[in-house]
């Protein structure tokens, strides 16, 4: 259960880092890709920075509660799986009512979903 709970919080902030990642600072973004991203640990960050594992665990948690911030003001990747869910429901009617038209509209739902 816990591990579930990790690999759900490694993917929303991989995510939320994917649509807000410009809007940190430097560090914050070196910081959450090491340990999100590159899987270091945070004694791995401390020691390739100079500084304590608990200033790398403040900078990460504080850089990830921005991210939390930034979505819940501009709902970027809420917009974004919604989209998705959309699409995937267009891809199920289509198919049940009409399989050829998924092959004509497909090209289309692609095009959506590469949207940013």
């Amino acid at each position: 259960m816990a591990e579930a709970n990790a690999l759900e919080k490694t993917t929303r902030v991989n995510l939320l880092f994917d649509f807000y990642a410009d809007l940190l600072t430097d560090k914050q973004r070196t910081f959450l890709a090491c340990y999100f991203r590159d899987d270091y640990t945070l004694g791995e960050i401390a020691a390739d920075f100079a500084i304590t594992r608990q200033a790398v665990y403040e900078h990460i948690k504080r850089a990830g509660q921005m991210l939390e911030d930034y979505e819940a003001k501009l709902g970027l990747l809420a917009k974004h799986e919604q989209r998705i869910r959309q699409v995937r429901e267009i891809e199920m009617l289509l198919h049940q009512s009409a399989p050829h038209s998924l092959d004509t509209v497909a090209p289309l739902l692609e095009r959506l979903l590469s949207v940013d």
